[in-house]
């Protein structure tokens, strides 16, 4: 397992549910979300507390080969309590187990095959994921080191475990880390979800051997049970159409800095405002093709910084296309379709 030095390790548990999704539902009388926040906040000072108590140098692994190890947390609140499921070995039988395996392996597949990036951290280090984590737990989060799902309570969020977008995110926050380390607040934190939402969208679509015009850009409407069956987290191509409903309220989500969330929730709109940004990928996807737009994205990723903020990224992923479009990578007039998007979002 890869460590880090202090100054470049990536300090928040980035859950999946977003918090105000998870306060309309406790407020709606749900008891697994009340347990669910409070085993969410836990986990947060759990982890800061580590990364303080972290030495100030510490090793670096040797390469490796990003082998996947899933382990079934037996319904405790404890990570990698039991190895069920290893790099190599057959399936389990348990589907919490395979499809963490399998979906682990798309990210690790597409990292590797069209990136070029050995692992999340390029080094090749594990990928870990604990399934079966807790009793009801409505959340999964990629704390800096490993994924872990939730199982949901089966009426409002089925098994994490068992949608693809919800695996490939969690660990495209591990890619995020282990390049930009985008801070987990504010702009650089919207940023920090939306480099997530754009992996997991654009493994899920190579795939499914989807096109930009035949994806639904939706995020997490796999996890939906039946009492929120046809629902999503986020839409990429809609930001602000994903839900609306009694139970989760209504999909906060701005496509445009004109209703930007400047509020303090959510960690200063971490999730909300990387609608955002989301719907700048979308608009650029459906001109370029999806892998075209993710190879700037990519690129632009690597040469961002932990504070960053909308207009670093802008010009960060303008310079991007023109570099690639130089060099070949991708075709002319990239670098306009990059500005047209985000133009369309109010940012220039």
């Amino acid at each position: 397992m890869r460590t880090y030095p202090q100054h470049l390790h990536h300090q928040c548990n980035c859950h999946f549910i977003p918090p105000d999704v998870l306060d309309n539902l406790a407020r709606s009388g749900v008891d697994p979300a009340r347990l669910s926040i409070s085993q969410s906040t836990a986990e947060r000072a759990e982890r800061s507390a580590a990364v303080v108590a972290m030495p100030t140098l510490m090793g670096i692994a040797p390469p490796g080969e990003g082998p996947r190890k899933v382990y079934d947390s037996q319904n405790t609140w404890a990570k990698r309590v039991n190895l069920v499921r290893s790099e190599g070995d057959p399936a389990t039988g348990d589907d919490s187990v395979d499809n963490g395996y399998e979906f682990a392996g798309n990210v690790g597949d597409y990292l590797k095959e069209v990136l070029n990036r050995n692992s999340y951290d390029g080094i090749g280090s594990d990928i870990i994921v604990n399934v079966h984590y807790g009793v009801n737990y409505m959340n999964a989060f990629w704390d800096g080191d490993e994924l872990t799902l939730g199982e949901g309570d089966g009426v409002i969020f089925t098994d994490f475990a068992k949608s693809r977008d919800v695996v490939c995110h969690e660990l495209g926050h591990g890619v995020v880390q282990t390049t930009a380390n985008l801070n987990y607040f504010s702009q650089s934190g919207a940023l920090n979800e939306h480099f997530a939402d754009v992996i997991g969208t654009v493994v899920t679509q190579h795939v499914l051997g989807q096109s930009a015009d035949e994806a639904d850009w939706l995020i997490g409407d796999e996890i939906m049970g039946p009492d929120l069956f046809g629902e999503a987290l986020r839409s990429m191509r809609a930001p602000g159409t994903a839900y609306n409903n009694s139970l989760m309220g209504k999909d906060p989500q701005p496509d445009h800095m004109d209703d930007y969330y400047a509020g303090p929730a959510d960690n200063q709109g971490v999730h909300i405002n990387s609608g955002i940004p989301n719907k700048a990928f979308y608009l650029a996807s459906r001109e370029i093709g999806t892998e075209m737009a993710m190879i700037v994205w990519y690129h632009g990723l690597q040469n961002l910084w932990p504070t960053a903020n909308f207009n670093d990224a802008v010009a960060t992923l303008t310079k991007s296309a023109r570099i690639l479009v130089k060099n070949g990578e991708v075709p002319l007039g990239t670098t306009q379709v990059i500005r047209y998007a985000f133009k369309e979002v109010g940012l220039y």
